[in-house]
């Protein structure tokens, strides 16, 4: 059966082959609606498939965009992800996903990979490894908008939740609860600008309520090896707090785990403040205060900026940031 080709819709439809290209590219200004329903009937009754490579030969765009990210099943990422996804779709746009698995040496590959097919833009969690790079393909002409992390504070087009806003509240939340002993729960922040201005929050808290700042009270974890110091420990020390404050979702879980394992009992023997939203939260015997990002927001905001970087390149620099919302549940309870 031979190729249905742009000319036998446009003959089929009665109208012009530059008729049919428009409707195709969504330019319905000066067609009448008899016109496009004429069109749309041929192409459905012929089972017309448009040439992408074509198309995009003699338009220069592909009409897809690349998305990078650490983990393509995180909470978060998921979210994100269909945020990017649905307004992509509404703007008649692909997005092709590549999952890192916080591996710099496959982001970089990712970003190679996409610039060579010719994507029309890409959104990023960054690892921060690759900044020569992203910079590299932005004064190449590439769109690239990041989200999620922020490293060096100079990246050019960046949607973040708004980090120090959110710590304050959170820990000011505690501390007017009576906790004066919150242990900071983090990764390493002094690389990585979005997790400092957590930790800036945290102790502007602290110091609008007088409480004096402990450096033991900050507790570092890393993905691979996990705590630096048994929270459990930390519980039976001189120093013991009374409310963990968590960074990060993975974090979370993994004091969930030690306490369960432990039979500390949250939001009785310790309150918890997490960082993101738990899936099935509802579920849990003690439900998880969270302070909660609106990802699917940030992923929406992200392609909205990247399409409109798409279409004029001379966009000025912007930094985006969405609020955080405090969730209260049960995992935190007030001292006598």
């Amino acid at each position: 059966m031979a190729k249905v080709r742009l000319v036998d819709v446009a003959a089929h439809a009665g109208v012009s082959k530059s008729t049919v290209s428009q409707f195709l590219s969504g330019r319905f200004d000066y067609m009448s609606k008899e016109t496009k329903v004429r069109v749309e009937a041929s192409i459905a009754a012929l089972n017309y498939v448009p040439n992408a490579i074509a198309r995009s030969l003699k338009t220069n765009t592909t009409k897809t965009i690349g998305l990078v990210v650490r983990d393509v099943t995180g909470f978060y990422t998921s979210r994100t992800i269909r945020g990017i996804d649905d307004f992509c779709k509404s703007s008649q746009y692909n997005v092709l996903i590549y999952s890192t698995d916080f591996d710099p040496q496959k982001e970089a590959q990712a970003l190679r990979n996409l610039s060579q097919i010719n994507v029309d833009g890409i959104v990023i969690a960054p690892s921060g490894a690759n900044t020569a790079l992203i910079d590299s393909l932005i004064d190449q002409g590439l769109p690239i908008v990041q989200f999620q992390l922020e490293h060096e504070g100079n990246e050019k087009y960046i949607i973040l939740s708004d980090y120090k806003q959110a710590a304050y509240e959170a820990t000011d939340y505690l501390l007017k609860l009576g906790h004066q002993k919150i242990c900071f729960v983090t990764q390493e922040f002094e690389s990585v600008k979005s997790r400092r201005d957590r930790y800036l929050g945290y102790r502007q808290a602290l110091e609008a309520h007088g409480v004096d700042y402990c450096d033991e009270l900050v507790l570092s974890w890393q993905r691979e090896r996990g705590f630096a110091r048994s929270p459990l420990a930390m519980l039976h020390s001189e120093l013991a707090p009374t409310a963990f404050f968590s960074q990060h979702l993975a974090i979370t879980v993994q004091l969930l785990e030690e306490f369960n394992r432990q039979g500390v009992a949250v939001g009785e023997d310790v309150s918890l403040l997490g960082f993101d939203d738990i899936p099935m939260v509802e579920f849990f015997k003690t439900p998880i205060t969270v302070m909660m990002q609106e990802p699917y927001d940030i992923g929406q905001e992200a392609a909205k900026l990247l399409l409109a970087l798409v279409d004029d390149s001379t966009i000025p620099t912007k930094r985006i940031t969405t609020p955080c919302t405090l969730v209260l549940r049960e995992s935190c309870r007030k001292l006598n």
